[in-house]
Order: structure tokens, then C-alpha cells, then sequence
């Protein structure tokens, strides 16, 4: 809740406390939220112990964490399981070390990891015959 708040912030907002309410008011003010505190805390625990004993012995292990977008997304794809999508394979399968290192990697689709700069002639369409040298592909103004 207040991770992003310093040091010099908190003792900024002492010392307005104290200017504003005075050292002798100061004690109560802070009793008095933190019973407010308290009261808040144990209204929410009370409704959630209503909630779990309205549901029924069905919902017995339900969390209001999972309501959590992030964590209920997180617990209905692993389902309990360690990885049941292959996540740690696929990334166990990438390998950073021989990119970073610039060494050259395994072969992909039968392909080795060079890569050429040159200029070469079209390649022809997948469906038609080979082109001769200097022909150009057909053009088809509808396919664009």
C-alpha cells in the first residue's frame, strides 16, 4: 500500500500531524485510527466467515484472492499442475547463451543460423512454373 512512499515523505507528514493537531492531541488522533482500523479489519473478516458459511461445505477452500483477475487466470491454466502447457520446455528450448555469445545456433526448419544480405533474383510463386531469367510474375490488381 505504500511502497512508493519515502522516507522524507513520511517525515513530512509527522511533522505536518504534529503542527496540525498539536503534541498533545497527536496520541488520541492516532488511537483513535487505529481502532477505526481494527473495526474495519474484523467487519471484513466477520463478512467473510458470512460468505463461506452461507455457500455451503461445497465453496469450503474458496479464497477471495481468487477473484484476483491475475490470480484466478493463473490457477485455472496451471489446474495444480507444475506446467501443463509446456511453458518451461519451450523456454528451457531457447538458447540466449549462443545468441548473446554470438555463436552459432542449432539449425531451425533445416535452415542454419546465417543470415545473407545479398541481393537474389524473386523467388517464384509456390504455384506457377520457374521463371526465366529477366520474366517478371504475373500481376493480379484484385489479389493487392
Amino acid at each position: 500500500m505504500f511502497s512508493d512512499v519515502g522516507g522524507l515523505e513520511i517525515l513530512t507528514l509527522i511533522v505536518m500531524a504534529i503542527i496540525i493537531f498539536g503534541p498533545d492531541k497527536l496520541p488520541k488522533l492516532i488511537q483513535d485510527t487505529m481502532g477505526f482500523i481494527r473495526k474495519i479489519r474484523s467487519f471484513a473478516d466477520n463478512a467473510k466467515e458470512d460468505i463461506r458459511s452461507e455457500l455451503g461445505p461445497d465453496f469450503k477452500d474458496f479464497e477471495f484472492e481468487d477473484l484476483n483477475p491475475k490470480t484466478f487466470v493463473r490457477k485455472q491454466l496451471m489446474g495444480g499442475q507444475e506446467d501443463p502447457l509446456g511453458l518451461k520446455e519451450m523456454k528451457d528450448s531457447l538458447d540466449i547463451r549462443s545468441v548473446l555469445d554470438d555463436k552459432p545456433a542449432a539449425p531451425v526448419n533445416g535452415r542454419n543460423g546465417s543470415v545473407s544480405f545479398e541481393k537474389s533474383a524473386p523467388a517464384a510463386a509456390s504455384t506457377g512454373a520457374p521463371l526465366a531469367p529477366g520474366e517478371r510474375p504475373p500481376f493480379d490488381p484484385d489479389a493487392t
